[in-house]
């Protein structure tokens, strides 16, 4: 099996930067804003794009959740052992709402068809994007594509994305494996 880097600290770091810029750009005082990170890793690229827009940008009431997904997957039945649900904090409205999902890497696009679904229980936004950290663009399942992307990725089914939080992993840095 063997490992490369993708995006080390530094670059992970720049790519966040970026990111929150071009949400600023678009949504400017984030009033109608919401982002919402999908369990269990997009949470994690949501509070740090999060944390970037209030402490670096100086973006006030960022409204930020977290969504999970797991039962509203296509495929939740298929596993042989029972599933665990994560937290779901949607404490706001989202009816006319702009949402932001985010999610740290895309890969078929069934994630965000769930999340899609798992959103209408909460009322009916006005719009809905999607930020990732990686595209796996030629993996897709369903027609989805990201609104902000940090890098767009080409891996072969055989090659598997692994995204590394400081939070979790002790490191931020993205690697492709290969099995």
């Amino acid at each position: 099996m063997s490992q490369k880097v993708l995006l080390n600290t530094k670059e992970v770091n720049i790519i966040l930067h970026r990111l929150a810029c071009q949400l600023i750009e678009k949504h400017n005082d984030f009033s109608n804003t919401v982002l919402i990170g999908l369990q269990p890793r997009g949470v994690y690229l949501a509070n740090r794009i999060s944390k970037i827009l209030k402490n670096v940008y100086n973006v006030k009431d960022v409204k930020q959740g977290q969504l999970d997904i797991t039962f509203y997957r296509d495929d939740f039945r298929r596993g042989d052992k029972p599933l665990k649900a994560n937290t779901t904090e949607v404490n706001f409205l989202v009816e006319n709402q702009n949402i932001v999902f985010i999610d740290d890497v895309l890969y078929t696009g069934r994630s965000i068809r769930a999340a899609l679904t798992a959103i209408q229980s909460f009322g009916r936004p006005n719009e809905i994007e999607l930020l990732t950290l990686i595209d796996r663009r030629f993996s897709r399942h369903l027609p989805i594509q990201p609104n902000y992307r940090g890098r767009q990725v080409d891996a072969i089914n055989k090659e598997k994305v692994i995204v590394h939080w400081q939070e979790n992993e002790g490191e931020d840095a993205v690697y492709l494996i290969e099995k």
